[in-house]
């Protein structure tokens, strides 16, 4: 691979064009050429230059072997008119660049384009903020609640263990209902956080306008779908015509797509084909429509798992029509280059380069021309036919993040005295473990999670409002809960008795029975006999 990889960030065509140029001028190989009895040093010819620069974008990682050599030559017409190159005879910008024997040079210097650089943002991040609970309105809540007694403080010290320990003075707290308007806010909020985390970049304001973008398309995305996962909509005017579905539907399941009241003739899905292409390519808006563009083309500067995971989020700010209209055209286009049932749709290039040829400007393109437009659009449009089955989707880590907030919201929350009952919600995103050895967490554990524990057995042990029955019970409560704590306390039967005052002894009954060899019987008369 030639040239360093561009990352994802704003103006990255800016950086691409300018890289390109770099690329061409310093490996073009020039030497002395002849034409009209006379001598170029340092020339080239047309033809030259479009197989050298065919050649560097196809290992370029930036644009990938997917370029073709048309795009090379519109390519070198765009350098031409932008004076990066000339004609020997120092002409530029007018007339087209030929793929011929025609001789051209570069100037004294290729004009590179300048990087607008904006004044830092304040804030760093243009992404709204996500809402917390504690910005809704709280209800009152009486502070004695009537509840029916169900056991008494007896029953229920025989029942829980005393491990809990005594809890701090608390109140409880519930919020409002939340209202659709804010559930928009929220998914608008937790998408762009998720995307700029994605990117790897500090703000989304150069290379987006979240101000653009509407809540309710994203909502709309996630939940307004079908079993395949295709965007319903609700205005069937939005929709694609019914003679191009059908279109669509018979080349994407063909032969078994075609209606049997449409002919049959030579060259039929060729027209068929062309009915669809025609149709996409007369959009006033590119699929992924214009002020997306930047977002886009940020995405192609990632590796391959991560650019699929943030083409899943970018998606999702479709609006509704759009999105579907692009998962139709993707399936489409994926059926069509798997299908091997289909004829040929063009006599001298395959499927797959046909499906990108014909369609990558209509999904991709700015409002502005850029001249790395189309070699953009080709590589991207490439990336999302080979990972088809996954781009389209929904991001399942993003909805469960969302879902889980959302509950957050919803529920009742304890507020103990002095604490932040968003405390959850102030964290940091990111934390990081290191690994420690198996002596190391055993002290941690002895001298952590059991110090609360040793200090509980203490505050039974020193409570002297506490009768010695209801001690004896409660330590012997905590002795079967937590017997390693206990033993360390108490390790001799003496360390133990020691807790306990002793008592004074009886004194014993002055009148002691005698003990009796035989157990005592009771007297029986015997009768005797005299003679």
């Amino acid at each position: 691979m030639d040239g360093k990889m561009i990352g994802p960030g704003p103006y990255r065509a800016t950086k691409l064009w300018n890289e390109t140029i770099r690329l061409f001028r310093g490996g073009m190989p020039v030497r002395r050429h002849w034409a009209h009895f006379r001598s170029y040093d340092h020339s080239f010819t047309g033809a030259e230059a479009v197989d050298f620069l065919y050649e560097l974008l196809r290992r370029n990682q930036n644009f990938g072997p997917e370029v073709t050599r048309y795009q090379t030559l519109q390519l070198l017409r765009k350098f031409f008119k932008n004076h990066v190159i000339e004609d020997v005879k120092g002409r530029f910008g007018k007339d087209d660049f030929e793929d011929s024997g025609h001789l051209y040079r570069f100037p004294p210097q290729s004009p590179l384009k300048p990087v607008p650089v904006r004044p830092p943002v304040r804030d760093h991040s243009s992404v709204p903020r996500i809402p917390r609970w504690d910005d809704f309105e709280e209800i009152s809540v009486p502070e004695k609640i009537p509840v029916k007694p169900l056991m008494n403080s007896e029953s229920w010290n025989k029942r829980h263990s005393i491990a809990i320990g005594e809890v701090p003075e608390c109140r409880l707290i519930r919020r409002r209902e939340l209202t659709p308007k804010h559930v928009d806010q929220i998914w608008k909020s937790m998408t762009l956080t998720h995307l700029q985390t994605v990117l790897g970049l500090q703000s989304l304001d150069r290379v987006l306008d979240a101000k653009l973008l509407s809540p309710k398309h994203i909502v709309h995305n996630v939940f307004g779908v079908n079993k395949q996962g295709i965007v319903v909509l609700k205005n069937k005017a939005e929709d694609l015509p019914h003679w191009v579905l059908s279109a669509m539907k018979c080349l994407a399941n063909w032969p078994n797509g075609n209606d049997a009241r449409q002919p049959m003739y030579p060259g039929f899905e060729r027209d068929v084909f062309r009915t669809v292409a025609e149709h996409f390519q007369r959009l006033k808006e590119p699929l992924l429509t214009f002020h997306l563009y930047e977002i886009f083309v940020s995405i192609l500067g990632l590796l391959q798992s991560v650019a699929v995971e943030a083409l899943q989020v970018c998606c999702l700010l479709l609006p509704p029509a759009n999105r579907r209209k692009l998962q139709l055209l993707m399936r489409l286009m994926a059926k069509v280059c798997a299908n091997p049932c289909l004829p040929a749709l063009n006599d001298t290039i395959g499927a797959r380069t046909l499906m990108v040829q014909t369609f990558s400007r209509c999904i991709l393109g700015s409002a502005d021309e850029v001249d790395l437009d189309e070699l953009l659009a080709t590589k991207l449009v490439t990336f999302m036919i080979d990972n088809h089955d996954s781009v389209l989707k929904v991001p399942s880590n993003l909805r469960k993040s969302v879902e889980e907030h959302l509950s957050h919201l919803r529920r009742a929350q304890i507020k103990y005295a002095g604490a932040d009952t968003d405390t959850a919600m102030a964290s940091p995103p990111h934390s990081f473990c290191r690994q420690i050895s198996r002596e190391e967490f055993e002290q941690q554990r002895v001298s952590g999670s059991q110090g609360a524990m040793v200090e509980l057995l203490e505050n039974i042990i020193q409570d002297k409002n506490m009768s010695i029955k209801d001690k004896k019970k409660k330590l012997k409560q905590f002795q079967r809960s937590h017997p390693d704590v206990y033993r360390r306390r108490f390790p001799t039967a003496e360390s133990e008795a020691a807790v306990f005052p002793e008592r004074p002894q009886r004194l014993k009954p002055q009148l002691m029975f005698l003990t009796l060899k035989k157990p005592f019987q009771p007297f029986q008369r015997s009768w005797s006999f005299r003679a």
